[in-house]
């Protein structure tokens, strides 16, 4: 009997143990209650940094701010993105996106009845016929509603910007990367893993400023920028070639031609690491094949700006996911 009594109170314990643990915030190492472990992979993705901060609940490391033009462009394609790819993830409360087109214009002509201008006077919000979870869905019309209320402002500044051709043309670039990242974030990531979900929560809490669901564990690019680049023989070629080539993925005209890497100049640090590294490439345009060159400024070792010849004020952002590798020493000879 005494035995049985003992056991009782062991079997409470136990469960009101399990039930507590439940509701303790989940670390990266720890699995869920479904047996997945919380991991969302963004190797080679063009925002690869800002949604690995995203998902880690690290609001704090995120350059992208939610009152920035680009966070609800992210936003709102990641959803109409999981709207066409996972339709069967979606729950029964879905709603659906909608989009504002023109529903009336105005058009004006000269006396020779030759149209001089088109402009929308009137609009509508219609259906896409893709869907979104309900809440992720309000807090993009949030971030959208604060980039409304601050149109004039941001108008303003892109107007007096003294490098606004080159920034245009980054706002297309980042537009193109983006669109590649939707491709193929869903097979790096299925549709119901546990990960998506969790960078989908925080995409929402960072979006209504709300506190992050936070892990413990320290970005890879986190420690990448910390330690700084690497010391000793690298292969400076090819880390140029892979700058440029990633960079070219969002080129709009011209086309990189692959192995056209030359000419690698480069000036060092106190430690023998490159401050600015210059070099020479070729690409394929209008007129055919032609040469470029390109500039790579470096801090604590690793590349911090990219500067083409056709734009030497406008800064690139370097790779992610390839300033990691070069920082772990994969580039090394």
């Amino acid at each position: 009997m005494r035995n049985k009594i003992a056991f009782f109170p062991l079997l409470t314990l136990t469960f009101l143990w399990i039930s507590l643990t439940s509701f303790l915030p989940k670390t990266e190492d720890q699995p869920n209650l479904d047996g997945q472990s919380l991991v969302f992979n963004t190797d080679g993705l063009y925002f690869a940094e800002f949604y690995d901060y995203i998902f880690r609940g690290h609001f704090e490391n995120v350059d992208i701010k939610r009152e920035d033009v680009m966070f609800p462009t992210i936003f709102g394609e990641y959803l109409k993105a999981f709207g066409a790819q996972c339709p069967s993830a979606l729950p029964a409360d879905k709603v659906e996106i909608m989009k504002w087109v023109c529903a009336r214009e105005q058009v004006t002509t000269n006396g020779y009845g030759i149209e001089t201008s088109r402009v929308c006077i009137d609009w509508e919000l219609v259906g896409t016929g893709l869907y979104a979870r309900r809440d992720l869905y309000h807090a993009k019309l949030v971030v959208e509603k604060i980039q409304s209320d601050d149109a004039l402002r941001t108008t303003l500044t892109m107007m007096t910007d003294p490098n606004a051709m080159g920034n245009s043309l980054d706002m297309v670039h980042r537009a193109k990367g983006l669109q590649n990242d939707m491709a193929q974030i869903f097979l790096l990531n299925p549709c119901n893993s546990a990960g998506l979900r969790r960078f989908e929560e925080n995409l929402k809490r960072f979006a209504l400023n709300e506190p992050a669901i936070r892990m413990e564990g320290a970005s890879k690019y986190t420690l990448m920028k910390e330690s700084g680049g690497p010391t000793g023989a690298q292969d400076l070629g090819k880390l140029v070639e892979d700058l440029v080539a990633d960079q070219a993925r969002t080129w709009a005209f011209n086309r990189f031609e692959a192995g056209s890497i030359s000419g690698v100049s480069t000036s060092e640090d106190g430690q023998g690491r490159p401050r600015e590294l210059r070099a020479n490439y070729r690409f394929r345009g209008f007129s055919g094949s032609s040469t470029g060159s390109v500039r790579i400024v470096f801090e604590n070792g690793l590349p911090k700006c990219i500067y083409f010849f056709d734009f030497p004020q406008n800064c690139k952002t370097p790779n992610s996911g390839i300033l990691a590798a070069y920082a772990q020493g994969k580039y090394a000879r």
